[in-house]
């Protein structure tokens, strides 16, 4: 009994050492990297908006399911050398507040629409989504055609390839909310702060350690996390792993892929894109894409392939992107021109 006893304070003990570790971590990753940009209220929370250089039609950024603003970083700073170029974290990731709504197209687009008037930026607007964010961007266009001068989506998510959900779909969901729920315990008494740096000091013990607790193999998630951050401007590095340090960063990734289902399926039945610029990049080493998604979104779409790029083609073949980025402002120029 007194042997148990010992062992439970030890833990109990351990445990406070590790939440006073997290706090004082999160106390000086605030100090070492402040919000590049300002914070706006959008209704009782804050959303974090980063915007470059000038012109119109401004640029609006939209990242991934579970990236943030310095995702675009690299596309940001091209942008902005010929018109305005604004990033921001969506609720729950990055620099913002949690969410209080769910993480559907149809809720995000009208939170950045919010957004977006809260930080005086006009419309019309060239809006670029990667990913889940190309569902957020068309949901825009369509809830709001008159603010948008022209759209390009980075390998999109296909809307049918998530609704019906299959099984093993469901499976992988499920998978994943746990394990964000479990990282977000995990981060709280600083566990996951303690990873990420014995990872980045090349000691594999702890991540190997929190394996079993995890439930995934945490060094081959790592690896592939980080081979991503590795194609990001290395100033972003430590930023974004003091992010995913943050227990918040963790609940934001569970209600974005808890929503995934109810998301896909409401762009599923989508109308196409009318009377705007569209262009549409696909990774050409994830496989051919059918003409028939193309059109979805728009029947005029512009079709680019990057042969040399995988999902993340902003990072892979960053050129494209800005050229495709380029190329939409200038035929909305263009057609103001002319109006």
């Amino acid at each position: 009994m007194m042997l148990a006893a010992w062992i439970a304070v030890a833990l109990a003990a351990l445990v406070l050492a590790g939440w006073f570790y997290q706090r004082l971590g999160l106390r000086r990753d605030a100090r070492r990297f402040p919000a590049p940009g300002r914070s706006f209220d959008i209704g009782g929370r804050r959303l974090h908006l980063y915007a470059l250089g000038s012109g119109d039609p401004a640029v609006i950024l939209e990242a991934g399911i579970s990236a943030t603003s310095l995702n675009w970083r690299h596309i940001q700073h091209a942008v902005s050398g010929f018109t305005r170029a604004v990033a921001y974290d969506r609720g729950g990731l990055g620099w913002s507040d949690p969410s209080l709504t769910p993480r559907t197209p149809s809720d995000i687009a009208r939170e950045l629409r919010t957004l977006l008037r809260a930080a005086a930026i006009e419309p019309p607007y060239v809006l670029v989504g990667h990913s889940f964010g190309a569902l957020v961007v068309r949901r825009y266009a369509l809830l709001y055609p008159e603010e948008v001068a022209g759209v390009v989506l980075v390998d999109p998510l296909q809307p049918g390839e998530w609704a019906p959900l299959t099984p093993k779909q469901r499976r992988m969901l499920t998978i994943g909310q746990r394990l964000c729920r479990r990282g977000a315990m995990l981060a709280h008494i600083g566990l996951v702060r303690l990873a990420v740096a014995s990872f980045k000091a090349g000691s594999c013990l702890l991540p190997a350690a929190l394996d079993k607790t995890v439930g995934v193999r945490g060094t081959s998630v790592m690896n592939r996390l980080i081979g991503e951050i590795a194609k990001m401007p290395r100033e972003v590095w430590p930023i974004v792993t003091a992010h995913w340090s943050d227990p918040k960063s963790f609940h934001g990734i569970a209600a974005h892929l808890e929503a995934l289902p109810a998301g896909a399926g409401e762009m599923l039945d989508a109308p196409p894109l009318q009377a705007v610029p569209v262009t549409v990049l696909t990774a050409g080493r994830n496989g051919p894409v059918s003409i028939d998604s193309i059109r979805a979104v728009s029947e005029d779409a512009r079709h680019i392939v990057a042969h040399d790029s995988g999902h993340w083609i902003h990072l892979d073949q960053p050129d494209l992107v800005i050229d495709a980025v380029r190329h939409v402002v200038d035929q909305a120029r263009l057609v103001d021109s002319r109006a």
